[in-house]
């Protein structure tokens, strides 16, 4: 029985990370900015992680970014602030 290896995705290596004398940096393959520095390897690696995570999406909306996140469409017409940034009030009658 011979193993199957699952073959790696085209976009796995998009980025890479540089060690200098002052600490790791990370950068996208193909730009010039850098991200750093960064004490550890590891802290180097998780940034990168969190960033490759957070990233907008091509073609992706505002509306769809907020929704991901969690944040409500819902504005305060008397603040004018989002559901989550605006103190709740009590409409006295």
């Amino acid at each position: 029985m011979t193993p199957i290896i699952p073959e790696t995705p085209a976009d796995y290596d998009k980025t890479r990370i540089i060690e200098r004398p002052d600490g790791f940096y990370w950068q996208y393959r193909g730009t010039a900015e850098e991200f750093g520095p960064f004490a550890t390897l590891v802290e180097a690696v998780e940034d990168m992680k969190y960033n490759a995570d957070a990233a907008v999406e091509p073609g992706e909306t505002l509306i769809e970014a907020e929704e991901e996140l969690g944040i409500s469409d819902w504005i305060d017409p008397d603040t004018g602030e989002p559901a989550e940034g605006s103190i709740p009030h009590i409409e006295e009658h």
